[in-house]
């Protein structure tokens, strides 16, 4: 089973491993209910959608009409005015016949335009305070992508105390220099401030190339062997208080949730902690490892 830790301050336990339902989007929902089953197994009470994941939210209806206090349930608007944004909201509760979201995040709010957007009058920071005051959402988060994330999540927390954060999160992103000194930033405030904080993309294993034959679930291409992938996941929870969302492609969720149940945050001694470093990095060379997102040229996730 995969530990379970507090998110945030919010007083839910939940599963260090977070299902990322937009590996729904695409499925028929016989096996949107056999996907969802073997979260469960492992112990996950902790869904990740959003409303443009497909038809990942209503892959998830019939499972919450029993479930829903198993899971804190989570999704994105990616809407940016207060009208948008209420009527997204609306969206998602009926398309997942819910009452009643535990968390709505501003999706990818990555860009200052957008961002501006969202915090001011009339944005969508207003109609998820008022959602938020009418029961229809419990808390409220941000999310984004992008090398330049991390200090949008850091202005995005000087404006408005968000729940929780998601950003990524790898070996390969943290080579940029800048990106790591801001990325610890925003980890040492949200320890302080109780923030949970989601990652995002530590399986990845770079861009899809024009001559790349394999089958694509997901924007970029995963790493499929079993050991970096075990490591590159080990790599991310060997920090404490950090979430890792499973990644869209949902071929890789059995080994991603068993090298999460496998992971022992007891044994994870300084000594072994260098030699995960190691073998993380060691990992990226052999594998050829490399970043998805490139400063001031590819921040977009396609």
């Amino acid at each position: 089973m995969i530990e379970t830790i507090p998110f945030g301050s919010t007083g839910h336990n939940s599963s260090r491993i977070l299902f990322g339902a937009a590996a729904l989007g695409g499925m028929k929902q016989s096996k949107a209910d056999d996907v969802i089953e073997l979260v469960r197994s492992y112990g996950v009470n902790h869904f990740d959608v959003a409303a443009s994941y497909g038809d990942a939210e209503l892959r998830l209806a019939d499972f919450l009409q029993d479930a829903r206090d198993d899971v804190f349930l989570a999704t994105k608007t990616g809407d940016r005015t207060a009208d948008g944004a209420r009527a997204s909201i609306e969206r998602s509760l009926n398309r997942m016949q819910v009452s009643q979201l535990d968390l709505i995040q501003f999706h990818n709010l990555a860009q200052d335009e957008d961002w501006e957007t969202v915090m001011a009058k009339g944005g969508a920071l207003e109609a998820a305070i008022k959602a938020k005051e009418e029961g229809l959402v419990r808390f409220i988060g941000v999310t984004g992508h992008g090398t330049k994330i991390a200090e949008m999540h850091l202005k995005s927390l000087s404006q408005f105390d968000f729940t929780s954060v998601l950003l990524p999160y790898s070996h390969a992103s943290m080579q940029d220099a800048q990106y790591a000194n801001e990325f610890e930033e925003l980890y040492r405030l949200c320890e302080q401030k109780g923030i949970a904080m989601q990652t995002i993309k530590a399986i990845a294993h770079r861009r899809w190339d024009d001559d790349d034959d394999a089958k694509r679930f997901s924007w970029y291409k995963p790493i499929r062997e079993a050991d970096a992938l075990t490591r590159a996941v080990h790599w991310v929870l060997r920090r404490p208080n950090l979430f890792l969302n499973s990644s869209s492609d949902a071929t890789l969720l059995k080994m991603v949730l068993e090298a999460g149940a496998s992971f022992n945050a007891a044994s994870m001694s300084p000594s072994s902690a260098r030699e995960l470093e190691a073998a993380v990095a060691a990992d990226a060379d052999n594998l050829n490892v490399q970043p998805l997102f490139e400063r001031g040229v590819q921040d977009g996730v396609v």
